[in-house]
């Protein structure tokens, strides 16, 4: 099968659009503002080195978050370090309303963030109102995976927080 020809223009319409994805995932795989960039950046690499093999047989949004997570963990594992979120900077894109809302949004993503690999994605992609199947095909596991791992997962963080307050 052919590979299709890069246009940089739709390309880098399509990472604009869907940026929110990797904001996501460098806030619970990178600490500080440095190392968030700088993952930012191999995850924008990865996504333009593999673009022409993107086959439109799922969505982008769903193909985008398999290069992204495989960054992300791939990144970490090179440098053999887990990253714990320690704190949330205001210029962090939380979107919520309230004082409240956004310091049980920092409580969530810092009780994520001491997750496992493969956990922080399962939950990342739950979060985002992913279907099972598109998480299962994203991360490459089964349906019912998915759902036992959510179960845990969810259990974990609502634990998790209950020890964080």
């Amino acid at each position: 099968m052919k590979n299709r020809v890069v246009n940089k223009t739709e390309f880098s319409a399509l990472i604009e659009k869907h940026q929110a994805i990797i904001h996501k995932i460098t806030m619970v795989y990178a600490n500080g503002q440095s190392n968030r960039e700088d993952l930012f950046q191999e995850i924008c690499l990865q996504l333009w080195r593999s673009y022409s093999n993107f086959r439109s047989e799922s969505k982008f949004s769903t193909w985008m978050y398999r290069v992204a997570l495989n960054t992300a963990i791939s990144t970490i594992r090179k440098t053999r370090t887990d990253i714990h979120f320690e704190q949330l900077h205001d210029n962090d894109r939380i979107e919520t309303e309230t004082s409240d809302e956004k310091e049980q949004v920092k409580l969530l993503y810092r009780a994520i963030s001491k997750l496992n690999r493969i956990d922080k994605a399962v939950i990342l992609l739950w979060l985002e109102e992913k279907s099972y199947d598109e998480i299962a095909s994203i991360l490459g596991i089964s349906k019912t995976n998915v759902s036992v791992k959510l179960v845990r997962i969810k259990h974990k963080l609502e634990e998790m927080i209950f020890n964080l307050q």
